[in-house]
């Protein structure tokens, strides 16, 4: 084990892409670092494990796509991650007349899109409301996406850009009214109008006219990622991140250690002290500053707090289910081929009345009659993440991303109720199927198939993320909302010189290095 000194200029609590990307930042400036995770592997849920021990197939355990990472990050680090396009944005099966039909957006052929949504029946209004939506969307992103490396901005001055390039109304659809009414007036099919709802619900207990808006802030960060919004595959899996991450920060000269468990921390002037244990060994250092990549309970907790109570909306709604397939199954859909299907997004059960019954049922306190979700295939695009062997017989790897699968659903009998869920995840996707899933899947030494579920509880027991959210809490806005906050990072707290770095800052959540970057920028007063 590396020495451990007794004084730091800066300690980070937690591991994940955040923590090392503000390390990076801060050791390149010459500052002396301390990172300390509580999981042997550094990468918190940016990370890729061979899942299935009999297999040498390295999936993206917990994440899985980019797009909120800015390419300024990339650069300024000497990261040399490969961020592959898919060809398929994504594929939603549906009925018409009793016949299997799917809506297919591609991202490199616009007459493949617009031949499928002329097909949901509408016409060619549909296309061209479709099409204006789409350009919506860039233009906000193109108004704002520069600002989340900066500090923050009044929410009025935000206003006033949008008004000055006359798109007043567009600031009003997505950050004043309830995002159901932007969809309804530019989509009229359920099928389009549930795809388009669903970057409203990833990790989200909310709904499509919830007026508290959580649902627009959600939509915001899936469309606005490096003014494309385009998620995409990481090469290597999303551990080769955190491998780049961590071999910077070492080389920087940041100390890292996993298997750490932190114990307290007490503030003070000149600087705060950490307690914590490493093979059974406690230690004590003294910091500077203290940055936390953890959540806001856990840092409460640390500083002898008491966190605030949960609400509903503070719960998370994420269910993940890896799999190990020996080929990709048949559909029913006799146009679409399954390398086309599950090259992007496979969207199961995700109309709007079907999204909306999903939310209503587990507000309700029950597991969804039929579960809403999505899937994605990794080695349709970046087959590296298998061995060559495995790549020559065929085999894929598939993500299942369930919606409206709340954290309460879990917590009296987890095992039990993520049975349940497998089990109806099944039946929903074999229902667009000509041959069964599990026909398709591999099975490991003792005969089990090659299928992990996780609920939202295993993710707080897992990565200490509050009620399972993968956001930590509720996506927040990304402007100041009170004039205190005009001008600062976004990441401070009530503590002098403590910091947030994670996914509860403000601009925090996903895979973005974002709150990474600005904490280490409001360390170095820059």
């Amino acid at each position: 084990m590396s020495k451990i000194s007794t004084k730091y200029h800066t300690v980070i609590i937690g591991g994940g892409h955040n923590g090392l990307v503000a390390a990076t930042y801060l050791a390149k400036a010459g500052k002396k670092v301390l990172l300390l995770e509580k999981n042997h592997d550094l990468g918190g849920a940016t990370v890729s494990r061979q899942t299935f021990p009999d297999y040498e197939a390295w999936l993206s355990s917990y994440s899985y796509l980019v797009s909120l990472f800015p390419r300024q990050i990339m650069q300024e680090l000497g990261l040399n991650i490969h961020l592959l396009r898919r060809r398929i944005a994504s594929y939603t099966p549906y009925w018409q007349n009793k016949t299997p039909k799917g809506l297919l957006l591609s991202h490199s052929d616009e007459r493949i899109s617009r031949r499928s949504v002329l097909d949901l029946g509408n016409e060619e209004s549909e296309w061209q409301g479709y099409q204006h939506l789409l350009r919506q969307q860039n233009l906000f992103a193109e108004l704002v996406w520069d600002s989340f490396l900066t500090p923050l901005h009044d929410r009025r001055e935000f206003e006033k850009r949008f008004q000055l390039v006359g798109q007043a109304g567009l600031w009003r659809d997505l950050v004043e009214e309830p995002l159901g009414r932007f969809i309804e007036k530019n989509a009229q099919s359920d099928t389009l109008r549930g795809v388009l709802l669903t970057d409203a619900k990833i990790g989200a207990f909310t709904y499509a006219h919830d007026e508290s808006l959580l649902q627009n802030r959600t939509f915001l960060y899936h469309i606005i990622g490096n003014k494309t919004g385009e998620w995409r595959v990481p090469q290597g899996g999303m551990g080769e991140l955190t491998q780049q991450l961590a071999r910077k920060a070492a080389r920087a000269g940041t100390k890292l250690f996993g298997d750490a468990i932190l114990r307290d921390v007490q503030v003070g002037y000149p600087h705060h002290t950490v307690h914590f244990e490493l093979d059974g060994k406690a230690y004590e250092v003294q910091t500077q500053y203290l940055l936390s990549n953890a959540s806001e309970r856990v840092l409460h907790t640390l500083l002898g707090q008491t966190p605030a109570a949960l609400t509903t909306q503070d719960e998370g709604t994420a269910f993940k289910i890896n799999m190990l397939l020996r080929k990709l199954p048949v559909l029913k859909d006799p146009d679409v081929h399954p390398g086309e299907a599950f090259a992007g997004t496979f969207h199961i059960n995700q109309s709007y009345t079907q999204l909306e019954k999903t939310f209503a049922e587990a507000a309700a306190g029950q597991i969804p009659t039929t579960l809403a979700g999505e899937i994605y295939c990794h080695t349709l695009t970046d087959p590296t993440i298998l061995s060559k062997n495995l790549q020559e017989m065929g085999y894929h790897t598939l993500t299942y991303f369930g919606l409206d699968l709340p954290y309460g659903l879990f917590v009296k009998d987890n095992e039990k109720a993520k049975q349940e869920v497998v089990r109806r995840f099944l039946a929903g996707i074999n229902a667009y199927l000509a041959e069964p899933l599990e026909e398709c899947l591999a099975h490991d030494a003792q005969g089990n198939l090659c299928l992990e579920a996780k609920s939202a509880l295993d993710l707080e027991n897992e990565l200490s993320l509050p009620a399972g959210n993968i956001f930590h809490k509720p996506l927040s806005w990304f402007f100041a909302e009170q004039k205190a906050e005009i001008g600062t990072w976004g990441v401070e707290t009530p503590w002098e010189r403590v910091f947030v770095c994670g996914s509860s800052a403000r601009r925090g959540g996903a895979v973005s290095g974002i709150p990474g970057r600005n904490a280490a920028m409001a360390v170095l007063g820059l």
